[in-house]
């Protein structure tokens, strides 16, 4: 798993030159990928929403979520990730036919996990909220995770460069409707099913 995290933020192309020359076997292998990493954002951003806080307004004043509300908030924001990385997975190989793609269930999830790594590991910033930081490395994480998709669909599903660039280009579409959906799912989440609550 390390070796495909490392592979992944150093020398994207050839790393997935070797996921794509993972067996049938070797892909369902890849499943706890996803399940691991996706707790390091999880865990980071408990531990400080908790226990560090958020500096609200210009007066200084450091607000922190109560144990119970952050864990529920936080239980939901992982399992989020979790079925957005299933859901993408599927529609890579739902689309992979369009494209003259040899796909399998499994194969998108690999391909939409191994993406999504630059996102969870940006997700450690969590540990110490800061506003204009987190954003500044989410936008960064989200760039290198759309680049590793256009070099990586090419390589893993053995299509051209220019089928390759269209299929990851509806990809994206996809990705950003999701994440209009969560979005609007989270306000709807916070308004009424579990409003984040502040310790006083």
């Amino acid at each position: 798993m390390l070796n495909h995290l490392y592979g992944l933020m150093v020398q994207p192309r050839r790393q997935w030159q070797e996921i794509a020359g993972l067996s049938e076997k070797g892909l369902n292998r890849q499943i706890p990928y996803v399940i691991i990493l996706a707790l390091v954002p999880a865990l980071c951003w408990y531990f400080g929403t908790t226990e560090i806080g958020w500096n609200i307004g210009s007066n200084g004043q450091v607000r922190t979520l109560t144990s119970n509300s952050a864990l529920s908030l936080v239980a939901v924001f992982y399992v989020t990730m979790i079925l957005a990385v299933v859901a993408v997975g599927y529609f890579i190989h739902w689309m992979a036919k369009t494209y003259g793609a040899k796909s399998n269930p499994m194969k998108g999830m690999v391909i939409a996990g191994f993406t999504a790594t630059p996102i969870f590991i940006a997700g450690a910033a969590g540990l110490y909220p800061i506003l204009w930081l987190d954003i500044l490395l989410a936008t960064l994480a989200v760039a290198y995770a759309v680049y590793l998709l256009y070099v990586g669909i090419p390589i893993v599903l053995n299509v051209n460069e220019e089928r390759g660039f269209l299929f990851a280009s509806a990809v994206v579409t996809a990705c950003l409707v999701m994440a209009v959906v969560v979005m609007v799912g989270t306000v709807l989440f916070w308004s009424f099913v579990a409003a984040p609550v502040f310790q006083h």
